[in-house]
């Protein structure tokens, strides 16, 4: 049976039931005609299932499972096909444990470093995220469970996140804050969306008919369901009309009951209410016929394959950001292993997306037999007992050759629920840096975060690896890191600024009473530092290794195209170092032409690649209109303009090795009307302005320039001064200065119109 044969059969009641949970994580089924419940679970980064009857708040406990570094971690491994695997493994355990649809993973740009919640997200970058969200989703899925992206949309930031509203102009929003959700929407097909708690620009996500229906199915192409983030269901009739599908979580019969009283009072068409629970059955009938390859239950071997995989996932995503020649650290020497987190590590984020693992490993196991002794150098709950503690630890510090300090942010300081109020460390953590890294021994940091912090130790310690969030095999990995038996090869998703009010949001968050304003624009991490030439703490893709890289003969299929064509760059790259690498290429592109406020450059492409000490390999890219467009807000859709580009290729937003021009030919004419009042820059921007004006303009300019007009009168310079003016005044002053009669302009103006 398909949906359609099934909501035939339904009566209006029976269809109502389905828009809404039967409880905090299952939805209704219909007994009399075999339709079962079907269970969600949070799950970002490893399967929170409650075990028993689901609670009210959805706060019982759950089962004992896998965690796997978070999204921040994974987004800097720069790796599809990691985050493809990570999605079938994570896919596997839901099968395993009969559950149908897995609520992540999360793709909300990170305008601030200070969101509570950026842990569970990717990146700064919306290309990046989209890639590998793409990635994560399509390997849930062929597991044959349903993926659910979220929050759908502009939910960046805890506080308020239930009530306030986003104030996102139309190009920032299409630009910045929709582009991953699409691109992952169009590459991965998920079966359902998330829709945020929050109001858009004075509509609640919820309700909201232009986002859940004209952007995203009509726009995107989006072909699932969308259920509500827990709670943030408003007027059932409105949500239904809107585009919402399913109210999370249920329990009561307060949302179907008013359904049906829409329905039969004639305030809401059935066909619509048909219409949202098709989308669910769809989902579901998906799922049912999925499950048809059964799956053993977990056992102690499934526990140790995907415990392992989380290890390997937080090796590739670790970022080595400082090595000053004491990385890899070598047989013999000394260790001295400092702070709380070499034994209890911090290894993923508080809230919904919390598990309950079985198994964490810590640096200071992993490293047994190693010759680390270990002082525990800080109290992440009692201050005063840390300066006892520190004091310990200057003194331990005196027998041994290496320092490593394992520090971050504890789990009171970043959380689902609130924001951060800085970057910074806890101060005692700061402090105990600073003591040992002036003690005349080789200082390494081992930061356990999940958004960037600042790091005013910078400059006096040797070494510093950014572990992030990174589950349960956190110490395994960091220690193979630290002892070269893997090769750091991370790099950053999100800039590192080096003070809070750095950052482009900074005046507008979280915004009075929770109601931000993005009055930063497009401008939102490394598109800002760059324009504003910001000195920054680390930059947008970087990271370090023990080998090094040589970047070489870039070249391109074709230098000129329209925009309806591809092309083709290809560059080599070739490990000159001694030890064996990955290496994350990164490519961007640069509008030199560009007339309107843009990026100096964007991230259009990226790929990760592993070499053996003198190999050498070819790594290609394709780009497409969208590689060379921005958001044109006057056609409602991307445009590319015509002119001169740059594409680059590098180690980093801040480490371009490789260069290549090429022209790009934009098709798409601009709707325009111009009349007397309109400026003569803005009508020779059009392609018909400058086929009728422009010879018009040549005659004049030329006249200038060979001395026929008294331009030269006006001093040194002043033909140029002539041109500017010219070309920025109303075209109605070329009759004013006796260059066209007011007739004239007419004509010109209709023709051009025309």
């Amino acid at each position: 049976m398909n949906a359609k044969e099934m909501i035939a059969k339904m009566t209006l009641e029976e269809k109502a039931s389905i828009l809404s949970g039967s409880d905090f994580w299952h939805t209704h089924g219909v007994e009399r005609l075999d339709l079962p419940e079907f269970m969600m679970c949070d799950g970002p980064n490893g399967l929170r299932k409650q075990e028993g009857k689901p609670d009210h708040l959805g706060i019982n406990g759950s089962i004992s499972t896998v965690c796997y570094p978070t999204a921040s971690a994974v987004a800097s491994s720069f790796d599809t096909d990691l985050a493809m695997k990570l999605g079938e493994v994570l896919g596997a355990e839901c099968r395993r444990e009969d559950v149908s649809m897995l609520l992540g993973p999360g793709l909300n740009m990170k305008r601030s470093p200070v969101c509570g919640r950026n842990f569970e997200y990717f990146s700064e970058d919306p290309y990046l995220a989209g890639k590998m969200a793409a990635a994560l989703v399509k390997g849930v899925q062929s597991r044959g469970v349903s993926a659910c992206p979220k929050h759908f949309a502009t939910n960046n930031q805890e506080y308020r996140r239930m009530s306030g509203n986003s104030t996102v102009d139309e190009r920032t929003l299409f630009e910045i804050y929709l582009t991953a959700f699409e691109l992952m929407i169009k590459e991965a097909d998920p079966k359902s969306i998330m829709c945020s708690y929050n109001q858009l620009n004075g509509t609640y996500l919820s309700e909201n008919k232009y986002m859940l229906t004209d952007v995203l199915r009509d726009k995107f192409g989006f072909s699932g369901f969308v259920v509500t983030d827990w709670g943030a269901g408003k007027g059932p009739k409105e949500g239904v009309e809107a585009g919402l599908d399913l109210v999370m979580p249920g329990g009561t019969d307060e949302h179907k009951n008013a359904i049906v009283e829409a329905v039969k009072s004639g305030e809401l068409d059935e066909e619509k209410v048909d219409r949202a629970a098709e989308r669910i059955l769809n989902t579901f009938f998906w799922t049912l016929e999925n499950k048809a390859e059964k799956y053993e239950p977990s056992s102690d071997a499934t526990r140790k394959a995907d415990y392992e995989f989380a290890r390997e996932v937080a090796e590739n995503s670790a970022v080595l950001l400082k090595n000053n020649r004491v990385l890899p650290i070598k047989k013999g020497k000394k260790v001295l292993f400092v702070g709380e987190f070499a034994q209890k590590p911090r290894y993923q984020g508080s809230g919904s997306s919390h598990i309950n693992s079985a198994f964490v490993s810590d640096a200071l196991d992993a490293a047994e037999g190693r010759g680390v002794s270990f002082v525990r150098g800080y109290d992440t709950k009692d201050r005063k007992n840390s300066h006892i503690l520190r004091q310990e630890a200057v003194d331990a510090a005196e027998g041994a050759d290496v320092i490593v300090i394992f520090v971050g942010l504890p789990g009171s300081y970043e959380s689902e629920g609130f924001d951060r109020t800085d970057i910074n460390l806890p101060a005692e953590q700061d402090k105990l840096i600073d003591e040992l890294s002036h003690l005349g021994k080789k200082t390494v940091v081992v930061l356990h975060n999940g958004a960037p912090v600042a790091m005013p130790w910078i400059d006096s310690v040797d070494a510093v690896l950014d572990m992030f969030l990174a589950g349960d095999g956190v110490g395994e990995a960091a220690v193979r890191l630290l002892w070269g038996e893997v090769n750091p090869s991370g790099k950053l998703s999100e800039t590192y600024p080096v003070k809070l009010s750095d950052n482009p949001s900074y005046l507008n968050f979280p915004g009075d009473h929770g109601n931000p304003i993005y009055a930063e624009g497009i401008f939102i991490g490394y598109r800002f530092y760059e324009k504003t030439r910001r000195q920054v703490l680390f930059p947008f893709g970087f990271g370090l290794t023990y080998t090094e890289f040589e970047y070489m003969d870039i070249r391109i299929d074709k230098d000129r195209i329209s925009d309806k064509d591809t092309a083709t760059v290809s560059i080599d790259i070739w490990n000159v170092g001694r030890y064996k690498g990955k290496e994350v290429v990164q490519l961007y592109v640069s509008d030199n032409d560009c007339r309107i406020m843009r990026p100096l450059k964007e991230l259009k492409g990226f790929t990760k690649i592993e070499l053996e000490p003198g190999e050498k390999k070819t790594v290609s890219f394709t780009l497409d209109k969208r590689s060379f467009a921005y958001y044109e807000t006057s056609i409602h859709d991307y445009y590319v303009e015509s002119g001169d580009f740059t594409i680059m290729i590098g180690a980093s937003s801040a480490d371009i090795r490789q260069t290549v021009p090429i022209y790009v030919e934009g098709t798409t004419d601009l709707p325009c009307h111009f009349d007397n009042f309109s400026a003569i820059s803005d009508i020779m921007e059009s392609r018909k302005g400058k086929e009728i004006l422009g010879p018009v303009l040549d005659k004049v300019f030329e006249g200038m320039r060979s001395g026929e007009s008294d331009a030269d009168q006006l001093g040194e310079g002043g033909t140029e001064m002539m041109e500017k003016m010219i070309m920025e005044m109303p075209i109605i002053n070329l009759s004013g200065f006796g260059i066209m009669t007011v007739e004239e302009v007419a004509g010109l103006l209709s023709e051009i119109n025309g």
